[in-house]
C-alpha cells in the first residue's frame, strides 16, 4: 500500500515552488521593464516580428493586409521625402549647402598649405641662422 499523504505533500511542495518561481520571474521582469523600457520594447518587437515571420499567413490575411502594407510603404516614403526636403531647407538656410561646404573645404586646405609653407620657411631660416 502506498502512502498518499507523502505524494500529496510532495505535489503541494512542487506546486508552491512553481508559484514562488513564477512570482520571482514576474518580479524580475517588472524590475527590468522599469529600468530599461526601451530595451524591452525593442525585444518585444523583435520577438513579435520573428513569430509573425514563422507563422504562415492565410489567403484571407494576405488579402486584408496587402492594402495596409502598400499604404504603410507609401506613407513611409512620403515621410522620408518630407524629412529630407525639410533637412535640406534647414541646411540651406544656415548656409550649409554642398557648394558652400566645398568652398569651405578648399579654404581650409589653402590655409593649411599656407601654414605649412610658413612653418617650413621659418624652420629653414632658423636652420640657416644656427
Amino acid at each position: 500500500m502506498t502512502d498518499t499523504s507523502n505524494s500529496d505533500t510532495s505535489h503541494a511542495d512542487r506546486t508552491q515552488a512553481a508559484k514562488d518561481k513564477a512570482a520571482d520571474v514576474a518580479h524580475q521582469a517588472a524590475t527590468r521593464i522599469e529600468t530599461n523600457p526601451l530595451g524591452i520594447l525593442v525585444g518585444g518587437l523583435a520577438v513579435g516580428a520573428l513569430v509573425g515571420a514563422l507563422i504562415p499567413r492565410s489567403t484571407r490575411e494576405k488579402a486584408l493586409l496587402a492594402p495596409v502594407g502598400r499604404k504603410l510603404t507609401e506613407t513611409v516614403k512620403t515621410a522620408t521625402q518630407a524629412a529630407r526636403e525639410a533637412g535640406m531647407q534647414e541646411l540651406d538656410q544656415r548656409g550649409l549647402t554642398k557648394d558652400a561646404a566645398k568652398d569651405r573645404a578648399k579654404s581650409i586646405l589653402s590655409d593649411v598649405a599656407k601654414a605649412a609653407g610658413s612653418a617650413g620657411t621659418a624652420a629653414a631660416q632658423s636652420a640657416r641662422q644656427h
